[in-house]
């Protein structure tokens, strides 16, 4: 089949409006021109698309598939014309950021929003992938900069001490008392209904990782986005979960308790990761990868002059 994006456009418009006319009337068609796409549609595809009711349409089961498609099509669109504008005024100062799951959630908010504040020309491109991801991403290209926890050396990387950060487990207080300095194996946290991260986060593809390495599979109750969303959960009591301590800064902890996850992996130390090469070792992203090392250095200095 082939698509247009006027089609596609013209079906969100339609669905938006419940009605043939106005949907064509947003997209600049005349009702009957509209009518033709759709129904060119429908015998393409072998289905039908909506419901043709006295006052207006509505989705058919296939038509609410085309529409989610529909929109994540057009999104991707818009995401590309909003990357590729810096470079149609001729403005090349775009970074690629890929970071863990714990450093997009704690440290990057700040690091990053000072960082664009000091360069207000430069554009990032954040996205949330697993160590082993980023990098790869960073080795061959695809990303400038990256946010990991790493110790390994590599030959095409350099990787700069960032941030100190560990997984701890988060469980509802009232469900049994335990000793402050309680701490869990990441198999006794397996016999237990997990809240989680959704299924493409960086956290959950690692924990699934460390449980396939035992022989077993995440027992996930739930899934959520956000930590906050997981923390609430727990506190409802629809399981336990397995965040990074540094995001329950910014989290209402009320009603649960955090326990130490005793496994050696549960301490992430983060590194900013940087490619060998000078050619691309140089720039805004550079300036970027600068910055931030500069700014997680100062977080211990602050402290020590505080605590003074």
């Amino acid at each position: 089949m082939r698509y247009s994006l006027v089609d596609l456009r013209l079906i969100v418009a339609i669905a938006d409006a419940g009605n043939v006319s106005r949907g064509a009337a947003r997209c600049h068609l005349a009702p009957s021109s509209a009518s033709l796409r759709i129904r060119q549609l429908e015998e393409s595809l072998g289905a039908p698309l909506f419901e043709r009711r006295a006052r207006g349409v509505s989705l058919t089961r296939a038509g609410r598939v085309m529409l989610e498609h529909c929109r994540r099509c057009l999104a991707e669109l818009e995401q590309m014309h909003a990357d590729l504008a810096p470079f149609a005024g001729r403005v090349t100062s775009r970074v690629v950021l890929f970071a863990t799951s714990s450093a997009v959630a704690s440290f990057l908010p700040d690091d990053v929003g000072g960082f664009l504040r000091a360069h207000p020309d430069v554009r990032i491109a954040l996205e949330e992938h697993v160590s082993q991801e980023i990098v790869a991403a960073v080795a061959s290209g695809r990303a400038d900069v990256g946010v990991v926890s790493w110790d390994a050396p590599h030959r095409e990387l350099a990787f700069h001490p960032y941030r100190q950060d560990e997984l701890v487990v988060v469980v509802p207080a009232a469900e049994r008392p335990r000793p402050r300095d309680a701490a869990l194996r990441f198999a006794d946290c397996l016999a237990e209904p997990l809240v989680s991260p959704w299924t493409g986060s960086a956290i959950h593809a690692f924990l699934a990782g460390k449980a396939a390495e035992l022989g077993k599979v995440l027992d996930v109750r739930i899934q959520v986005s956000g930590f906050a969303a997981v923390v609430a959960l727990i506190r409802a009591g629809a399981g336990i979960g397995i965040v990074p301590r540094s995001v329950l800064r910014s989290v209402n902890c009320e009603g649960v308790a955090v326990l130490r996850l005793d496994e050696p992996w549960a301490q992430r130390r983060l590194a900013v990761c940087t490619p060998n090469d000078p050619a691309r070792a140089a720039g805004p992203a550079a300036l970027l990868a600068r910055d931030l090392v500069r700014r997680a250095a100062a977080v211990p200095r602050a402290r020590a002059r505080s605590a003074a």
